[in-house]
């Protein structure tokens, strides 16, 4: 990728005016995909990275092919406690020099999953017309869709990617409010994935050294995000990234891939490429989690590349609190701390996160640093 960008010419053009570019594309209301539909051959500036940016998302080596994410089996945790045990201390090691994983057993049915994936495609292949009702830049509505939630606060380039953003817990929304062509099973999944993060957070609380119900009594399980991501065809794809390097604003992250692939993470400076498994599901650390954990949980970056196979599709579950709870702090868990762990942040709320992550935007740099005491 390196060598094709910098090949690139990127002097300043006095015709380019940035700020109306993204307000051209924006104003569409059809997002990358509409660009792809409309027949694009040449990806529009705005998606093109520039040099800067190529350094901070290639760091100083390529994708590494023999390096991957521990994939762990929940078979067997309920009824065998050597098992469970097991699955713990599988699970801590993971989520302390990992931050990722994959699991397989998980109990969510194997037709859901391939429902959800199929849910979302039918959803972006809509006509123009019909998605363009939900295209928003309003944050607080509970049902948002466009392209780039940080495209006018970005000075980055833009991914290649659409995203469908819909609120899913503490408050379970009126179904007649969500899209039609994904409507049932958006809620049938997001219970299944509800589930799926009460049981992990007990095993990460145990692998803590808490008691198991530790992480769901402080709230960390209470809110639910389903965010469908939808990367198209990308005729240049050594050009942009469908997801510059980032890590999650979540506590923690479920994610469903479909066969496509893309998703790398960065481990030890060498980026990771994380193939689709049939069946499993992504899981990963968020930032909320690092922030507790005292940096005993890692949080990693990992980012999405542009491809030219197909368009690629994710649904990305991000388990939080409830963010109108604005006035309860979350800092290093006290069990946690002591003179040789002293905490590392200081207490903030939900919300200051969020609006600074939200308002910093995908910039290639972690949002707690901010946070830091």
């Amino acid at each position: 990728m390196a060598s094709t960008v910098s090949e690139t010419p990127m002097e300043v053009q006095s015709d380019y005016d940035r700020e109306k570019e993204l307000k051209l594309f924006d104003d569409t209301k059809a997002g990358v995909k509409g660009l792809v539909d409309d027949g694009v051959a040449k990806i529009p500036r705005i998606f093109i990275l520039q040099p800067d940016e190529l350094d901070k998302n290639n760091q100083t080596c390529n994708s590494n092919t023999h390096l991957t994410i521990p994939i762990i089996d929940l078979e067997g945790m309920k009824n065998d406690a050597i098992t469970r045990s097991e699955i713990i201390e599988e699970i801590g090691q993971a989520s302390r020099t990992w931050g990722f994983f994959q699991v397989v057993n998980h109990g969510i049915p194997l037709d859901v999953l391939h429902e959800m994936i199929e849910g979302a495609r039918k959803f972006y292949e809509q006509p123009k017309e019909v998605k363009s009702e939900y295209y928003t830049r309003d944050s607080t509505k509970k049902v948002v869709y466009n392209s780039n939630f940080d495209l006018f606060r970005s000075p980055n380039a833009a991914n290649w990617r659409d995203t469908i953003f819909c609120a899913m817990a503490p408050d379970t929304p009126d179904p007649e409010d969500l899209p039609e062509a994904c409507r049932d099973i958006l809620m049938e999944y997001s219970e299944h994935v509800r589930r799926l993060g009460i049981k992990l957070f007990e095993l990460l609380s145990e692998a803590l050294g808490l008691k198991p119900n530790h992480l769901v009594d402080i709230g960390c399980a209470d809110g639910l995000n389903v965010l469908c991501h939808y990367y198209p065809y990308c005729p240049e794809p050594e050009l942009t990234l469908g997801a510059s390097k980032h890590s999650d604003s979540s506590f923690l992250t479920v994610l469903l891939q479909d066969h496509i692939g893309g998703l790398q993470v960065l481990h030890h400076n060498q980026w990771v490429n994380v193939p689709p498994m049939p069946g499993a599901l992504v899981i990963n650390v968020g930032d909320l989690l690092q922030l507790i954990s005292n940096d005993i949980l890692k949080s990693c970056e990992h980012r999405v590349t542009a491809n030219n196979r197909g368009p690629r599709i994710s649904v990305a579950c991000f388990i939080s609190t409830d963010l109108k709870e604005s006035t309860r702090l979350f800092g290093p868990i006290k069990d946690l701390l002591s003179e040789e762990n002293p905490p590392i942040y200081r207490e903030i709320t939900i919300k200051q996160y969020s609006l600074h992550y939200n308002e910093k935007g995908l910039d290639g740099y972690s949002a707690l640093s901010k946070f830091k005491l």
